[in-house]
């Protein structure tokens, strides 16, 4: 295996966790701007107002992008396991 097909597998393998990561990020940040606003804006502290609401956003979020995040993760892996050949040089 040459450096640069090993480059070349660490970084498939960086783009495809940051695909992966990059829409539950998305859901996280906006539920926490959305969830900071009505929290200046009815002057409520509580640390449990801001913390479920977010929790229950991302778990809404990997339930709705599974089937996507695990059919990426099958194509990443298949395409990593499918030719041998092109590691063992």
């Amino acid at each position: 295996m040459t450096i640069q097909a090993a480059t070349d597998i660490f970084r498939q393998a960086l783009m495809t966790t940051f695909w992966l990561s990059l829409p539950l990020l998305g859901i996280g940040l906006i539920a926490g701007i959305l969830i900071s606003l009505v929290q200046i804006l009815t002057s409520i502290q509580d640390t449990a107002f801001g913390s479920v609401p977010r929790l229950a956003a991302f778990f809404l979020g990997l339930l709705l992008l599974l089937p996507w995040m695990i059919t990426k993760l099958v194509t990443y892996t298949a395409g990593l396991l499918s030719d041998f050949s092109r590691y063992a040089q």
